[in-house]
């Protein structure tokens, strides 16, 4: 036992290094047990461990035979907190470790085919007490109930699990309530698939749509509610609530009774429903300014809102809003964001996709409850690129993800395009890169994809794009991303619970070097023309590296198995072959492969034939359209019961006779009925439906019956305010308003009924008329005096009957005795705008002692306290009308009337509902129109009619319409009053109001004034003037023929046109030519020229049915011989142009460079045209300054001057006529050259510079050219400077420059030159001061000192000569002229050395002017270089010569003697 315990002490530090596990005491005979025990009850389940790299999580799978058996580690709360494993053989009673060592050959292959995987054994053998042996037994047992209960919790809530029965998690309560009170009974189920509720009453299935007053049933995620509303005696029963599915079915049964209020209980407030005792409240959730069903088009941005009202008001207290699309909840994302301001919930949509259509829900949650509101959100195609090309794909999917494999999944766009859709093209894009590649060469045409070729642990997002024969669609929107990553990679790094973890079993041998096994569960997923896809199992033997598969096939009646993937195994259990023969059949298996070898082939598949497995879905069948609003209708259809697979529909309509389908939905959906919105009122529709799976499109189902869009009628909503008019000791007058709403058709009449109260206690009701009355006001007779009634109101219409108005107060049938009037009934508002409203009421049936005399109309804000009740007018009206102005828009207002007699005012009858001042989109008022026969009629139009509603005419509000006076003309929604004599007797206010609408009305006033003009209309109207565009007008064309024209604006082909000259009519002959176009209405008369006769006036006399027209144009006096004299010149005009011609006379042009080009364009010339030039008569022959180019004619005159002066002229001639041109440029018109030059000049001149120079400081600028004629003024300061040795002025070659000579302080300043430009002058301005001024004094002082030192330097000027030649023996002496102040320092060198004046050589200088230096004798030796160096303080210069001296011929070769 010593050996043993140090042993496992050994190993226990060991894993409490490795697993972080406690220490667990056990026996080797009993560990055997226990383990083999813990192995059999967490079989198939999950359990937690921790090791130093953190905690990871797998499945654990049924143990194999020769698995060594585990042995859970738990703490006292049975925590699972880690394992050990017992290491002992059969035969052994220790245990021991065993090894296995590797090669370099294996180690190489694991790390080529996988990760390796740490397995850490860990072996504790110790005795066990028996007490310790039943502790660890009872915390077994205590365990598996654990793991059970949290596996059955876990199946139970998790979709993705098995199927389930329906279970309630939460069961609806039983409630007592009172009489008229409502309950809601709330359950929650849990089951799959998603159960089927079903609610009852006593075993009776409650019918929600049969009795929508009655009850309200939701289920909405995951919450099921029934709503029994206004509770009576009739509702206390026992309610059950049934939940069925596949599996089965589940009940739960709650019980409802209704208490009826004792007499002081009838006025006890009930607790509220949904009481918060947190903060002591009830919270209600009011959701106002609703969105309304929209439409957006791909690309664009769409924001949601809705105002949401909380009451009461908490401090810091916030709802919780919440947004769903298709009851899937919406979180924040680069496509979607959510506000919340404090009152309004926004849901902003950036960029709209089609995936983003469907069904929108704002939930607001609060402490007591919850309210919702949902509105659908279509989003339209975007254009496409290509005419005829089809839409995106939408909905792009990825699943089946693997470590090199995932399937694409989409879903078909609604719109084809021009033809049917070919097929799709997939892209990828890796995370990270903006590359998209496309994966497939050959469209696909399922609506699916395997995409291989991945590479593993990197994201990739997918797109796909439709194509048919026209072009290819916009791509989709790009699918979320995917890693390419084993499922259990991604498994363990997705815990699905915390609690959990992975237990890793290792086999009794190590697993190293084990060749796989062969796969299981080979099957065909998918088989299409394009590809075929293979999944299968890992084998349960492949050791504890990765694996890889190789997949072959056999073609059918062979034995020939051939590798697909021989380059490359593929690392995922899934694959897709492709490139297979259509119509052949093949099998197919697969082998594992890791660094031990190859495995096994797996069992192959049956056979497959190429081919497409998924059918197209069939069409769905009796398609009905049913009315719902005017502008949405409700389509169901029925569906075939061949569906196997997954399908979903698209709905689309056409306007009767157009043959043009539109998409009602752009994402397909689901079930068999879907609301289509966005219709036009009052057209007439057929609808169809096509199915789509992921084969593609059924053909579409034969069309519903058309159907005019209009909104569906149903049973208008209860009257209103059920009031006392009047009362008599055995009778009493009601009157009410009328329903909120109609129910889409006219109201035809009203029920009432009665009951009496006695003692506080109300009878039962009884019918107070048997037919209904049409009128909203009743006298019920055959009352008894004194004694209490109430009375209530039921409205009808071809619906049916309305539920029964609130009922009145209870009402002592005695006769009035009050003096001053009844309450005025009926009131009512039409006429809204954003600023005005109309108010009419109905005067008291009880006028009190006194007749009515006039009536009171108050008005307030309806958020405005009672005080603030003002009166629209100060004094009474005697109208039962009046229309209020002054209003503000976008405020509502409640008012009142009060009717009034001689003794007094009455009682107010208030409007029973606010009023909003807005102006509806769409409004049309009353337009007043005058036809063309003179008719005068009122126009009113509506866009929002119904096929019931009608257009009623009223005078003044209050009388009909005299048909007499005024005709009613209706044609569809547009409605036409004439007056048949239109008078005084017709003034007053014509109103127009459309039944069965939201209050379209108008009116228009009819004044005095009004009609005056109306009439004055009307007479133009039936004695028409042809109106003129333009006037009768004369103009003169080419050739100088004459045009008079005039142009009618409006005109029929019936039209006729008189010509008259002189009051007599003319006709088309030699002289005139007519001409009048009907369809523009101009109308002309020519004439080839004009001669002294044609003085006068001429007229166009127009009749054109009824309508007459007249113009005149007076041709006299001046006017007429100015346009004679026009014609004549444009006839010679003509002439001249049919030979050689000038387009555009000499005229001149000044180049930059003040070169003066004479040009002229001529036209029409020939080759054999002669051009000729002349100055003052005499030719120009100067071939160099003549030019042609492009039809212009140019003479140059370079640098012009005074001698270029004279008369210029050009000449064209040929055989077919001649032209001349002529320029003076003398006197004026050469001052007008000179100064056109005088002007580039000037403008050319560049900015002042400024030069030193050793006499002083200039000034320059620079031009172009100049010319001596050119005016130049310099000003200093503004004042002219006139010219002297101070300062000069002058002009080198093109640079103009003024010398400021010695300068001094006086000169700094401003200095300007003054350049004439032909009118006034171009000035260049320098300011010579400050820094300018410094330098340029400097640098002149810098070079006045230089010149001085320049010039008084000490030089040699001459007297030496280049060379001097000498015979031997002679004498030589030369001179130097000196030149230097103060008088240079004179010495000589020869060969560089300086010589001293000596016997041989005498050295002078004399004067200060002259250097000589005198050699008796000379000598070879005297030849050299010599130098005379003169040197002063300004400087030194050395003056060169060279001295040769030679030897006569025949004296070299003497003795030295005799030449002595």
């Amino acid at each position: 036992m010593s050996a043993a315990s140090s042993v496992s002490q050994s190993l226990h530090r060991r894993s409490e290094r490795r697993y972080r596990s406690t220490r667990v005491e056990s026996s080797v005979s009993q560990t055997r047990q226990a383990s083999f025990h813990s192995a059999q009850i967490t079989r198939g389940m999950k359990a937690s461990m921790h090791s130093q790299k953190g905690e990871e999580e797998v499945m654990l799978t049924p143990l194999p035979k020769t698995v060594r058996p585990i042995c859970l580690a738990v703490d006292k709360e049975t925590e699972i907190i880690g394992y050990v494993v017992p290491a002992f053989r059969t035969s052994h009673a220790f245990a021991r470790e065993e090894t296995q060592e590797e090669s370099v050959g294996q180690i190489a292959m694991r790390s080529l085919f996988s990760r390796q995987a740490e397995t850490v054994v860990v072996k504790r053998v110790e005795k066990k007490t028996r007490e310790m042996t039943m502790r660890e037994s009872a915390d077994n047992i205590t365990l598996k109930r654990k793991l059970l209960e949290r596996e059955e919790f876990q199946r139970k809530m998790n979709a993705d699990s098995l199927t389930h029965h329906p279970e309630f998690m939460v069961k609806p309560k039983s409630y007592t309530v009172w009489e008229n009170q409502s309950v809601t009974l709330h359950c929650t189920v849990a089951g799959w698939p998603k159960p089927l509720v079903t609610w009852y009453k006593n075993n009776v299935v409650i019918d929600a749509k049969a009795h929508p007053e009655k009850y309200t049933v939701e289920s909405n995620y995951n919450m099921h509610s029934l709503q029994i509303k206004s509770c009576t005696f009739e509702d206390t029963a026992e309610y059950t609530v049934s939940a069925l599915n596949i599996k089965g079915g589940s009940t739960a049964v709650s019980t409802i009774v209704v208490k009826r209020f004792s007499e002081e209980e009838l006025f006890r407030p009930a607790r509220p429903h949904g009481f918060c005792a947190e903060y002591g409240v009830t919270f209600e959730a009011h959701i106002v300014d609703k969105f309304a069903v929209s439409f957006g088009r791909e690309g664009e941005t769409m924001s949601l809102g809705c105002t949401v009202i909380v009451y009461p008001t908490v401090k810091r207290y916030k709802p919780d809003v919440v947004w769903f699309r298709n009851d899937v909840q919406l979180n924040p994302s680069k496509w979607v964001s959510m506000n919340w301001s404090g009152d309004k919930a926004t849901l902003t949509l950036t960029h709209l996709n089609k995936e983003d259509e469907g069904l929108y829900t704002m939930r607001v949650n609060t402490k007591s409850g919850y309210n919702s509101y949902s509105a659908y959100v279509f989003v339209r195609d975007a254009a496409v690129e290509v005419e005829g090309a089809p839409v995106a794909p939408l909905d792009v999917r990825c699943q089946d993800a693997n470590k090199d494999y995932v399937v694409v999944t989409w879903r078909q766009p609604a719109v084809e395009g021009a033809s049917p859709i070919l097929g799709y093209f997939v892209d990828r894009c890796e995370v990270g890169t903006t590359q998209w590649v496309q994966c497939n060469d050959t469209p696909v045409k399922f609506a699916r994809f395997p995409v291989t070729g991945l590479v593993e642990g990197r994201s990739y997002s997918f797109r796909v794009r439709a194509i048919n024969k026209f072009g290819i669609s916009w791509p989709s929107r790009a699918s979320e991303p995917v890693a390419a990553m084993d499922p259990s990679v991604r498994l363990r790094g997705h815990p699905s619970a915390p609690w959990t973890g992975q237990i890793i079993v290792t086999e009794e041998e190590p697993a190293a070097g084990v060749v796989p096994g062969k796969p299981s569960d080979l099957a065909v997923t998918e088989a299409t023309k394009s590809y075929v896809v293979l999944s299968w199992k890992p084998p349960g033997q492949r050791g504890h590296e990765g694996i890889m598969y190789y997949v072959e096939k056999c073609i059918s009646g062979t034995d020939t198995w051939q590798r697909v993937n021989t380059e490359m195994p593929v690392r995922s259990p899934r694959f897709a072959l492709f490139d297979l023969a259509e119509g052949k059949s093949y099998s197919f298996r697969v082998r594992c492969v890791n660094s031990a070898g190859v495995g096994e082939p797996s069992d192959p598949t049956g056979e497959i034939t190429v081919g497409d497995k998924l059918d197209l879905p069939l069409a769905p069948s009796h398609v009905v359209a049913i009315r719902l609003t005017d502008t949405s209708m409700v389509v169901t259809w029925k569906v075939s019961q061949e569906v196997t697979q997954e399908v979903r529909y698209y709905i689309e309509y056409s306007v009767v006779g157009s043959n043009v389908w539109h998409p009602c939905n752009n994402k397909p959906v689901k079930g068999t009925r879907f609301v289509c919105h966005g219709l036009h009122a009052g057209e007439t529709c057929v609808f169809r439906v096509k199915a789509v799976n992921s084969a593609g499109y059924s053909q579409s189902s034969q069309e519903s019956e058309s159907t005019l869009v209009k909104a569906a009628i149903a049973v208008p909503s209860p009257p209103r305010n059920v009031t006392l008019l009047e009362r008599v000791k055995d009778y009493m007058v009601l009157g009410w308003d009328e329903p909120e709403l109609s129910g889409g058709v006219e109201v035809s009449g009203y029920y009432l009924d009665y009951r009496t109260v006695k003692d506080g206690v109300a009878g039962q009701w009884h019918e107070l008329n048997t037919k209904a009355v049409k009128e909203r006001t009743y006298k019920a007779e055959n009352l008894k005096e004194n004694l209490l009634y109430q009375f209530q109101v039921r409205a009808i219409n071809e619906a049916g009957v309305s539920e029964c108005s609130v009922h009145s107060a209870s009402i002592e049938c005695k006769e009035y005795t009050i003096t001053v009037p009844g309450l005025p009934h009926s009131l009512r508002v039409q006429e809204v705008r954003k600023d005005s409203l109309v108010l009419l009421w109905e005067p008291p049936v009880y006028q009190g002692r006194t007749k009515v005399n006039g009536f009171y109309v108050d008005i307030k804000e309806a958020a405005a306290p009672e005080g603030a009740w003002r009166g629209v007018k100060e004094k009474a009206t005697s109208k039962t009308y009046i229309k209020v102005k002054g209003l503000k828009e976008g405020v509502s207002y409640v008012l009142r009337v009060y009717a009034q007699n001689l003794a007094g005012v009455g009682k107010a009858a208030e409007l029973p509902t606010t009023v909003l001042a807005q102006t509806r989109p769409g409004t049309h008022e009353i337009i007043v129109d005058v036809d063309d026969d003179g008719v005068i009629s009122l126009i009113f139009e509506c866009s929002e009619m119904s096929a019931e509603s009608q257009f009623v005419w009223s005078k003044n509000y209050v009388e009909a319409i005299d048909a007499s006076r005024l005709k009613v003309e209706t044609v569809g929604g547009k409605s036409r009053a004439i007056f048949t004599d239109p008078s005084v007797d017709d003034l007053g206010i014509y109103s127009c109001v459309v039944t069965h609408t939201d209050g379209v009305s108008s009116s228009y006033t009819l004044t005095e004034e009004g009609l005056k003009r109306l009439l004055e209309i009307s007479h133009d109207h039936k004695f028409p003037i042809i109106p003129f565009k333009s006037e009768l007008a004369v103009e003169l064309l080419e050739k100088g023929r004459v045009r008079f024209w005039l142009q009618a604006e409006k005109i029929t082909s019936n039209c006729e046109v008189e010509y008259v000259f002189n009051d007599n009519i003319i006709t088309q002959d030699e002289k005139y030519t007519m001409n009048f176009d009907k369809t523009t209405g101009i109308i002309e008369l020519f004439m080839d020229s004009l001669e002294v006769i044609d003085e006068g006036t001429f007229t166009f006399q127009l009749v054109d049915g009824k309508a007459t027209g007249r113009s005149s144009l007076v041709l006299i006096g001046d006017e007429f011989r100015e346009l004679q004299k026009k014609s004549e010149f444009e006839r010679h005009e003509w002439f001249r142009k049919q030979g050689p011609h000038f387009v555009e006379y000499l005229t001149f042009e000044v180049t930059p460079t003040c070169n003066v080009l004479l040009k002229a364009r001529v036209g029409n010339l020939s080759a054999e045209t002669d051009i000729t030039w002349y100055k003052d008569g005499l030719e120009v022959d100067d071939e160099e300054k003549l030019d042609f180019t492009d039809g212009v004619l140019t003479l140059n005159i370079s640098k012009i001057s005074r001698k270029d002066a004279g008369l210029y002229e050009v000449q064209l001639k040929d055989s077919r006529g001649k032209d001349k041109s002529q320029l003076d440029l003398t006197d004026e018109g050469f001052q007008k050259v000179m100064n056109e030059v005088f002007r580039v000049i000037a403008n050319s001149a560049t900015e002042m510079s400024v030069l030193s120079t050793e006499h002083g400081i200039v000034l320059h600028t620079s031009v172009v050219y100049y010319s001596e004629e050119l005016r130049v003024g310099w000003l200093q300061k503004e004042s002219k400077i006139s010219q002297s040795d101070h300062l000069q002025f002058g002009v080198t070659e093109e640079q103009l420059w003024l010398k400021i000579n010695a300068p001094t302080e006086k000169d700094k300043g401003k200095y300007a030159i003054d350049i004439f430009d032909g009118a006034s002058g171009v000035k260049r301005i320098f300011d010579l001061s400050g820094q300018a001024w410094e330098e340029a004094y400097t640098e002149y002082q810098r070079l006045k000192a230089a010149a001085h030192a320049e010039r008084n330097r000490a030089r040699v000027i001459g007297g030496l000569p280049d060379v001097v030649t000498i015979q031997e023996g002679k004498s030589l002496n030369l001179t130097g002229n000196i030149w230097g102040d103060p008088v240079p320092e004179v010495s000589w060198m020869k060969n560089e050395r300086t010589m001293e004046s000596d016997d041989r050589y005498t050295l002078k200088f004399e004067a200060g002017k002259y250097a000589s230096i005198t050699i008796t004798s000379v000598t070879p030796a005297d030849s050299g270089k010599y130098s005379l160096v003169v040197k002063n303080k300004y400087g030194e210069e050395t003056g060169n010569f060279t001295v040769s001296v030679y030897i006569p011929e025949g004296e070299e070769g003497a003795p030295e003697e005799e030449k002595k």
